[in-house]
């Protein structure tokens, strides 16, 4: 029986054993050239999905549920970063800021209203050129040694209110989709900022007694404890609307001193592992051969609302006091999309939506998934290049930008 089992499983040992052998390829050639390692993923996550050239089939259930924990253990560590008290200062301080950011539903809602699609439709490619994806920026900022920069708290706090609005926005959508009544869409989005508000309380109530519960010597029981409350509080806030990412968030936010430092070392490799999952599955749904048709739309929506985030983040990140160069990096590292884009396409879709709103989608969150982590690398060296007065640099007598 066990010699049977052991032959059933090979196949799925084979494709985990090649992929992980693959992606520790793509890492070292990224490390080799500078880059997030995420594109590469990206890419690789193209070419083994639906009308890729290899396919996988007998892992592709365990990949499912490893790309899920991959979110919440990405924003899990992110939320070990900072304490509470830092979250809800940047909250305030960025209000405004939040605010701004809603301008980015502007490209999506006028590309489905130039496209005389439906309501639904409209509302949906609103929100998916709004969201910027916070498993892809967390895994940038913590590739590049970004976490420490002072324009992050700024970044950290618009993704925080991102995901927040998304709790409320996704229940509204969800009762569209469903031609559900007002009362019910209402009631469903109240008990969504219920639930936010309670689980945001209870962190900045019980964060020392939490801490003290969770602290061990054991390494190993300290791990368990973390990623264990990590993962029950994700799973309590999808039950009741609300991104299980932001609620691992809140537990990582949770958790401060000591045990969250230390939990951060042993968190991090899990987290790798899991968020490579996460973008190898986030492009197994896009069929390459469906792409061509949908991507000189998705490409002028990509630099529409690619442009738009940048200015608004820039504005952000001005408003807060930082420098040219770091409003730089902190708006073209939040041009990235990802997985509530998707999230929200597969919602409308399945809500009666036509199905080119997913494959625009895909198309556009591609693109802006691999461009974000490129722009965010490179584009500080181009601009202090061609363009230094931009960020703060007078060019010098011979017409090269001069040292900072």
């Amino acid at each position: 029986m066990v010699f049977a089992a052991g032959q059933e499983a090979a196949p799925a040992l084979i494709e985990l054993g090649g992929l992980l052998l693959a992606l520790a390829v793509l890492g070292r050639l990224s490390s080799r050239v500078g880059l997030s390692p995420i594109p590469l993923y990206l890419v690789a996550g193209l070419l083994l999905g639906e009308g890729g050239v290899f396919g996988l089939s007998a892992s592709e259930g365990f990949l499912d549920v490893a790309a899920t924990l991959g979110v919440v253990l990405l924003l899990l560590m992110l939320g070990l970063e900072y304490s509470s008290d830092e979250l809800v200062a940047n909250l305030r301080t960025n209000a405004a800021a939040g605010a701004v950011d809603l301008l980015n539903v502007a490209p999506g809602v006028a590309a489905g209203l130039l496209a005389g699609w439906s309501l639904e439709e409209v509302i949906a490619l609103g929100g998916i050129t709004y969201v910027s994806s916070s498993g892809i920026i967390a895994k940038v900022l913590a590739d590049l040694g970004r976490l420490g920069n002072r324009e992050t708290p700024t970044v950290l706090s618009l993704l925080v209110i991102e995901d927040l609005v998304m709790a409320l926005y996704l229940p509204v959508l969800v009762g569209i989709g469903l031609n559900r009544s007002a009362a019910d869409t209402a009631a469903t989005t109240a008990v969504a900022i219920v639930a936010v508000v309670v689980v945001l309380a209870a962190a900045l109530r019980f964060g020392e007694p939490v801490s003290r519960v969770l602290a061990s010597r054991s390494d190993e029981v300290l791990l368990f404890g973390i990623v264990g409350v990590g993962l029950l509080i994700a799973g309590l806030a999808e039950l009741v609307n609300v991104s299980g990412a932001i609620g691992a968030f809140l537990v990582g936010i949770t958790v401060s001193g000591a045990v969250a430092r230390q939990g951060t070392e042993l968190v991090r490799p899990l987290r790798d592992l899991f968020a490579a999952a996460f973008f190898i599955v986030f492009t197994f749904q896009i069929d390459p051969r469906d792409l061509p048709g949908v991507l000189v739309p998705a490409l002028a929506l990509a630099v529409a609302s690619g442009a738009l985030k940048v200015a608004t983040t820039w504005w952000a990140a001005a408003r807060a006091g930082i420098g040219p160069r770091g409003r730089l990096r902190a708006g073209t590292v939040m041009t990235a999309r990802g997985e509530f884009s998707i999230v929200i396409a597969g919602i409308a879709v399945a809500g009666g939506a036509r199905p080119e709103l997913g494959t625009l989608a895909a198309a556009y969150v591609l693109l802006l998934a691999v461009a974000g982590p490129l722009a965010t690398r490179f584009v500080e060296p181009v601009v202090e290049r061609l363009a230094p007065r931009l960020i703060g640099i007078p060019p010098s007598g011979d017409g090269r930008a001069s040292a900072p």
